[in-house]
């Protein structure tokens, strides 16, 4: 089973809108409302692909009540902590147009048509800060992970923390179970994450950098305790630092669409591949970004384009 936990949990609405005027009215197309936060959107991806999953973190309020609700309806195993505050909501806005064309492969390959059905242009996020969590809350969580873990054969802790969780809660829950451990996340929690040791950390380039400033950031988090750490950088793929080596892996073509998600389906790749080889790893985890890209929701993922990409994803 594979545990993913998500402490500000959301419930995310996309708009699709042809456009967005600023300065007017604007008319939206289609709207989806489900559960969110990263830890939900990776078990999302690790549900559709056939894996056994269950989802945990902190609840509160109405807000609350509805990410419960389409988390059953969805058919994803939870045990949730609830709380007092009401959890937040995130908006995405994405911009729709006709079908977007790729870049040029780098290689030869069979068919563009997966990727050319992605609609979207732009995409802007507000995301709300979350609710505040009391010490008590906090505790009686701990509690609750620390018996969910220990059944766990992979654990994966990612995304923003709410107001009143300290910022090395992730370097408190890693050193908790003795399955792999794979976080996810950004700042100061980045930062305290390697100490507790987890299996892997994955940021993005930026995240590294701003964390990790100096361009040792890769070799910084597993000289503090982190046993590999891969990078994601969007277009350009993904990079692996390891104790097997560094690896790198680079995307055929360009797929264009909602990059809202992308990194939490390449965190599903990653946990659902313990085990195997990094270049295995990295592939599969690469080929479900790109494929999340193409999906126009987060925790959604196009299998067209995950099928067309996967094979000609070059690890080097």
């Amino acid at each position: 089973m594979i545990l993913t936990v998500t402490l500000n949990m959301a419930l995310d609405v996309t708009y699709e809108v042809p456009s967005v005027d600023w300065d007017g009215v604007n008319r939206v197309g289609a709207v989806h409302r489900r559960a969110g936060g990263k830890g939900v959107n990776v078990a999302r991806v690790l549900a559709a692909l056939g894996r056994q999953v269950l989802v945990t973190g902190l609840v509160g309020g109405p807000t609350g009540r509805a990410i419960e609700e389409d988390l059953a309806s969805a058919g994803l195993r939870s045990e949730l902590c609830r709380i007092a505050g009401d959890s937040r909501t995130t908006l995405a806005v994405c911009e729709t147009a006709g079908p977007a064309a790729p870049q040029e492969p780098a290689a030869p390959h069979e068919s563009a048509a997966p990727h050319e059905k992605v609609a979207t242009r732009r995409t802007a996020l507000f995301n709300e800060p979350g609710p505040d969590v009391t010490p008590d809350e906090l505790a009686g969580f701990v509690r609750r992970y620390t018996s969910l873990a220990r059944e766990a054969d992979v654990v994966v802790l990612s995304g923003s923390l709410p107001r009143g969780v300290p910022a090395d809660i992730y370097a408190t829950l890693a050193g908790i179970p003795d399955a792999p451990v794979i976080v996810d996340a950004d700042g100061d929690p980045l930062r305290h994450a390697p100490k507790g040791r987890p299996a892997v950390v994955k940021p993005n380039a930026e995240e590294l950098a701003r964390a990790f400033p100096g361009g040792q950031g890769a070799q910084e988090v597993r000289s503090q305790g982190a046993e590999a750490v891969v990078v994601s950088m969007g277009a350009d793929g993904l990079l692996a630092v390891t104790g097997e080596g560094t690896f790198r892996a680079r995307m055929p073509y360009t797929v264009v669409g909602n990059p809202t998600g992308a990194g939490d389906a390449l965190v599903a790749g990653l946990a659902m591949d313990v085990g195997r080889p990094w270049p295995d790893r990295l592939r599969r985890a690469a080929a479900l970004g790109a494929a999340a890209v193409a999906a126009p929701v987060a925790g959604a993922f196009d299998r067209d384009v995950y099928a067309a990409i996967h094979p000609q994803i070059v690890i080097t």
